[in-house]
C-alpha cells in the first residue's frame, strides 16, 4: 500500500519533525515494518487533543483510531509524552527563552440568591457553618 504524505495545517512541519525525531523511543521488537508511520500516529494524537473529539473521530489519514490511541495509551504509562515536552523544553530553557511566569486570576464567584437561602437554611448561617467545619 502506497503511503501518502500528510500535510493538513497543524500537522508538524519536518523541522519539528527533525528536532522531535532524538527524543522517540526506539522500538524493540524486530519483524514487519509498521503501516503507518510515528509521524502520522503523532499527528493524529495532536490532531485529537487540539481539537478534543472522541479518538473514534480522529481522521482515517493518520491511520486506524484504534492505532492512534493505542500508541497514545502505551505511552502514557511508560512517560515518553513527559520525556518528549522535558526533552524539547530543555535546550530552549537552558538558552533562556522561556519565561517561567505563574499567573493568577481574579474572578469573582458569586452565588445566586436561592444559595443563599439555602446555606441560611442548612447550616443556620454561612458563617457559623464555616466556623463549625
Amino acid at each position: 500500500m502506497a503511503r501518502v504524505a500528510v500535510t493538513r495545517r497543524f500537522d508538524l512541519t519536518d523541522a519539528q519533525w527533525t528536532a522531535l525525531t532524538p527524543l522517540l523511543p526506539v522500538g524493540e521488537k524486530p519483524g514487519r515494518p509498521p503501516k503507518w508511520s510515528k509521524r502520522q500516529l503523532i499527528d493524529g494524537i495532536r490532531w485529537r487533543v487540539r481539537v478534543g473529539s472522541p479518538w473514534r473521530d480522529v481522521p482515517d489519514c493518520y491511520g486506524p483510531w484504534q492505532t492512534v490511541y493505542g500508541l497514545f495509551r502505551r505511552w502514557q504509562p511508560a512517560g515518553v509524552w513527559q520525556r518528549l515536552v522535558t526533552g524539547l523544553q530543555a535546550p530552549t530553557d537552558a538558552a533562556g527563552l522561556i519565561t517561567w511566569e505563574v499567573s493568577v486570576g481574579s474572578t469573582i464567584a458569586r452565588a445566586y440568591q436561592h444559595g443563599v437561602h439555602d446555606c441560611v437554611e442548612l447550616y443556620g448561617g454561612c458563617r457559623e457553618a464555616a466556623e463549625e467545619g
